[in-house]
């Protein structure tokens, strides 16, 4: 069960009446609809909803991957819905880490390379010790030479969460983290998720399971572009029970 408990503090991620709509005219989709939304500094937020509900749009849009059509998303009180791709690339750099189902891993890098990437990116030359104990973090210091093909996909979605934590983000987003994985290297993503969030950070992740969600501070669920619920300090049963009464 989770540890953090919700408290009243500055969002880490704030939308307020935002939406998103994919085509124009009669085969237009609003996958994100005049969403009101605050997801507080320090804890785990996880999001669930039926397939096409916009779960995915709705965390794309919170981290600045996808402008907004309408409404205001802010980040950590800073206001990032007219920024300039300039502004959002250096934001993504600095204070938002990105975790995906697929591991998005560079497969010509060794571990400690793929580690190390934000950072250079950013200009930075990042020191060795800060790589490997970023590799050791998620348990995979003698890994560190090895590339993507020899590793397993619970290997590889530690070195992308090594990867998104070594910029010490203020807010980690994770689509499917686990979607890829079997149970037990699911549950190590998992651990190092809950480390992450009682660490102070704070974790946004959009996933189809609810035993995964129950592992979270709250659930917010999410259909038809819209929030329906929020269930904090659920277990899965009861997050099971509240997704099958959306008709999930």
């Amino acid at each position: 069960m989770p540890t953090n408990a919700l408290a009243p503090t500055t969002a880490a991620v704030s939308l307020r009446a935002v939406s998103k709509t994919y085509g124009s005219g009669p085969t237009a989709v609003r996958a994100v609809d005049q969403v009101d939304l605050d997801l507080a500094t320090g804890t785990w937020t996880a999001v669930m909803g039926p397939s096409g509900s916009g779960k995915s749009t709705l965390l794309n849009c919170a981290a600045g991957l996808e402008r907004v059509d309408s409404g205001r998303v802010l980040l950590g009180g800073t206001d990032i819905t007219d920024a300039d791709d300039e502004t959002l690339t250096r934001l993504r750099r600095t204070r938002v880490g990105f975790i995906f189902q697929s591991f998005n891993l560079v497969a010509s890098l060794s571990a400690a390379q793929n580690v190390e990437l934000p950072l250079r990116l950013a200009g930075k030359r990042p020191p060795r010790a800060d790589v490997r104990e970023a590799l050791r973090a998620v348990g995979l210091a003698e890994r560190a030479d090895h590339r993507p093909r020899q590793l397993s996909g619970g290997q590889q979605q530690r070195v992308a969460i090594a990867r998104a934590l070594i910029t010490r983000p203020q807010v980690l987003f994770a689509d499917e983290p686990t979607g890829a994985l079997d149970s037990s290297a699911a549950r190590g993503v998992l651990d190092l998720l809950r480390a992450a969030a009682d660490g102070g950070q704070s974790v946004v992740m959009v996933t189809h399971d609810p035993a995964a969600a129950a592992r979270a501070d709250a659930t917010v669920l999410v259909r038809d572009g819209r929030v329906e619920d929020r269930v904090v300090g659920a277990d899965a049963v009861t997050v099971a029970a509240r997704l099958a009464a959306m008709g999930a």
